[in-house]
């Protein structure tokens, strides 16, 4: 799996996720539960990855839609 994109905002990873499994890429969440270590503030950025295969065709999505990869 590789790194497509980190972010704070839940939001952003939340609308991310949602493309992608409309383009039928599988992705993955990362570090959700780094909250009970920060208190819940926010801090750690969580990262979304996908498939080493499919991950050029994942910044076009990004990039086509003007999400921040954040990288």
């Amino acid at each position: 799996m590789k790194e497509l994109l980190r972010s704070t905002d839940p939001t952003v990873i939340a609308f991310a996720t949602a493309l992608l499994q409309g383009e039928d890429i599988a992705c993955f969440e990362m570090d959700v539960n780094m909250s009970v270590l920060e208190g819940g503030i926010g801090i750690f950025p969580r990262r979304l990855m996908v498939r080493t295969d499919d991950h050029d065709a994942a910044i076009r999505v990004m990039r086509d839609n003007e999400i921040p990869l954040g990288l």
